[in-house]
């Protein structure tokens, strides 16, 4: 095994921060073709439709109640052991939809793999602030996101693939944490800045370092109205494509790919992005790409025609989270990160869990076209908001 500190092993541990947050994006998106079979096997349970579109959601819960206890382990106990721990389970409790017979054992499962996600993701990210500052920093949480992204088309590709083989087979994809676990525990350093910090919380925190509470609390309701509007897609897409036009698992899951496809592009440019606009001019022009998108998506009347929808989403989304990250970790100090990231993690999937339940009146009430034409209108509407805000500011450039 390498030196710790020399190149190779650098590149490793940075790779394997990489492939972690990945892990992120799998615990949805690879079943997420899936969902219309699932609802088929499990046809006789008891409201069955609600029940289906919690087994892609369900996670989103737990990892929104995990992350804040993520945050306070990895703030208490160090990075590594809650990253790695975190690995292992993921893995057990993703692949046990593969075996498990009923559809309330299932949901047990992923219930224990959002437990699972909460340390990686938590894990992950402040990892990542912990490591690098500055244009390093923005440039590699725009790598981060970019990963996710593209991880999310081999995810959704891999899953409607191994779908037209039985509902069963995209479970298996979890079985990715073994892989990634050995860097994690021989190339995953404890951060010095962590190792310090530890030491400073034996005392009282410092009184000119107070926990960013209001800025914070700013950030989440981002995080959690943008989740809440993105996975309408992954959660109502595969239904509503299939009352439109009866396509096969795996070409749903080439219509979501296009959708992380542009994400990882988008993700990929944030620096340059940031470098030309401030923090609320990007989340500005995200929610009116979003607005565009999704009304678009409720007036196809085609497969084909949806891409373009979808692609516009992810543009949007592709500049909102790596946005999330960097303003976040711009305004909370070492000796608070994990916290923070935990409870903005917190709220971008309870914003992911409440997103079928806040939508499901609507689609009950009219239908799935009008649900995505009625959010397209509001995110837009809020868009415009933005920009009025942003213009009264006088904000033009980089903050």
């Amino acid at each position: 095994m390498p030196d710790p500190s020399s190149p190779l092993a650098l590149r490793i541990r940075n790779l394997t921060l990489l492939l972690g947050s990945t892990m992120t994006v799998m615990a949805g998106a690879t079943i997420a073709p899936a969902i219309p079979q699932i609802k088929d096997h499990f046809h006789s349970v008891q409201n069955v439709d609600l029940l289906v579109k919690m087994v892609l959601t369900i996670p989103a819960l737990f990892i929104a109640f995990g992350s804040l206890f993520a945050g306070v382990l990895l703030d208490r106990w160090g990075r590594k052991p809650v990253l790695a721990w975190a690995m292992v389970l993921y893995g057990l409790a993703g692949t046990s939809g593969f075996i498990l017979e009923s559809l309330e054992h299932i949901l047990w499962g992923r219930a224990l793999l959002g437990i699972a996600v909460a340390g990686i993701m938590t894990g992950c990210t402040t990892l990542i602030a912990d490591y690098f500052d500055g244009q390093e920093m923005r440039r590699f949480m725009g790598l981060q996101a970019s990963f996710m992204g593209f991880g999310g088309v081999l995810f959704l590709l891999g899953g409607g693939f191994l779908a037209d083989l039985g509902w069963r087979f995209p479970f298996l994809i979890y079985l990715f944490a073994f892989a990634i676990l050995p860097g994690a525990l021989f190339f995953v350093k404890e951060p010095t800045i962590h190792q310090h910090q530890r030491i400073d919380e034996e005392a009282d925190t410092p009184e000119d370092s107070p926990f960013p509470f209001l800025p914070l609390m700013l950030v989440c309701a981002l995080a959690f109205v943008g989740m809440v509007v993105f996975y309408m897609i992954p959660v109502q897409f595969p239904l509503y494509m299939q009352s439109i036009e009866s396509v096969p698992d795996s070409r749903v899951g080439i219509a979501l790919a296009s959708l992380t496809l542009s994400v990882a592009l988008t993700a990929s440019q944030y620096q340059k992005i940031k470098a030309r606009l401030s923090f609320s001019a990007i989340f500005t022009v995200s929610f009116l790409l979003n607005g565009v998108a999704y009304y678009l998506i409720g007036n196809i009347g085609t497969y084909a025609h949806s891409f373009t929808g979808l692609i516009l989403a992810g543009i949007g989304l592709g500049m909102m989270m790596p946005n999330l990250n960097v303003l976040l970790v711009s305004f909370t100090s070492p000796a608070f990160r994990g916290r923070a990231v935990g409870s903005m993690n917190t709220f971008l999937f309870l914003g992911q869990f409440f997103s079928p339940i806040v939508l499901q009146p609507i689609v009950e009430y009219a239908d799935m076209a009008f649900a995505f034409q009625l959010v397209g209108v509001f995110v837009g509407s809020a868009g415009l908001v933005g920009i009025g805000i942003t213009l009264r500011n006088g904000v033009a450039a980089h903050s």
